[in-house]
């Protein structure tokens, strides 16, 4: 689309008019004295001096004018709307891939599911609706492990996310290690933006305390949420064929959680199934959101080529006139 910025100068259009109008005439020049003798010499310059035109200097004069004019209003090209990423928070994503994450206590698609499946889809949708926040993923078991760097790529967090397996960095949980790995990546990002969600269905079996590590991050000043997955109740066939139901997320350290979430300035949430979780996420979303997204058009200066030509037609017109 194009626009111009200031369109106000087409008002000087009739300047050069105007000014012929009101100014006084010229004063003809007096007849200069004839010398016979310079008579031959004369008539031979006049006939190698070009005919003037002075239709042709006019309508030069007034394009010149008109392209200079056109030049001075500043025209500008604009494209189509692009959205711009604008600058989120540092969002990290840390995930229990302890055994215990392999617990079918969990009903998707009206099929019973592991824990590990849902977590897949549902942190996969709150990853793309974080438009414009950069995303990492730190996944635990015994070990604690950087999958992905803090990046804006948020399709390649959601893949390396479904590739993981339970099982992966060990047995156990080492959740106090997992925050320390956060920590060391976030501390040094900016203090407003510092976020990190812990996600785990079990209690801290290996390596450093959480509580430990809590206390740095609030040094840090890093905000955590906490979320304790999986379900209370289920219903299994024990040794002896019968049909019992066993308490699944019986190891499971909420206190410790809850402590860890509060004291940073986060939030602390329980998701027993697949409706709970979704709904946490979104929760989290309007407690964390993004940031809104920016349309730009992008602009492109035109003046150049109608001043080009306005000095095209000043040229011409000159070598015309034997002036240049």
């Amino acid at each position: 689309m194009l626009d111009w910025q200031w369109p106000w100068v087409a008002l000087a259009l009739p300047l050069p008019w105007l000014a012929r109008l009101l100014m006084p005439p010229i004063p003809p020049r007096p007849q200069s004295i004839r010398v016979p003798f310079f008579l031959a010499l004369n008539k031979s310059e006049q006939g190698t001096q070009s005919t003037n035109h002075p239709i042709a200097q006019y309508l030069l004069l007034t394009a010149m004018w008109l392209t200079l004019l056109l030049a001075a209003a500043r025209p500008i090209w604009y494209g189509e709307s692009i959205n711009v990423a604008t600058s989120g928070r540092d969002l990290l994503l840390l995930v229990d891939l302890s055994d215990s994450m392999r617990i079918d206590d969990m009903i998707q698609n009206g099929e019973p599911a592991q824990r590990i499946d849902v977590i897949k889809t549902v942190a996969a949708n709150f990853i793309s609706r974080r438009k414009g926040d950069r995303i990492g993923l730190v996944l635990f078991g015994q070990r604690a492990y950087l999958q992905t760097p803090l990046t804006l790529d948020h399709n390649s967090v959601a893949i390396q996310l479904t590739e993981a397996l339970p099982g992966f960095a060990g047995s156990s949980t080492a959740i106090g290690d997992a925050m320390g790995m956060g920590i060391k990546l976030l501390r040094d990002r900016p203090s407003e933006s510092r976020v990190m969600i812990l996600l785990s269905d079990g209690a801290n079996t290996f390596g450093s305390s959480p509580l430990d590590a809590k206390q740095v991050a609030i040094d840090a000043k890093i905000k955590i949420h906490t979320i304790a997955f999986g379900a209370t109740e289920q219903t299994v066939i024990n040794d002896a064929g019968q049909r019992v139901t066993i308490n699944p997320s019986s190891d499971l350290d909420t206190a410790t959680l809850e402590t860890v979430a509060t004291e940073t300035g986060g939030s602390y949430f329980r998701a027993r199934n697949t409706t709970e979780l979704e709904s946490i996420y979104l929760l989290i979303d309007k407690m964390e959101p993004s940031p809104a997204e920016e349309f730009v058009k992008p602009e492109r200066s035109l003046f150049h080529w109608p001043l080009a030509l306005s000095m095209l037609c000043l040229i011409i017109a000159l070598h015309t006139r034997r002036l240049c």
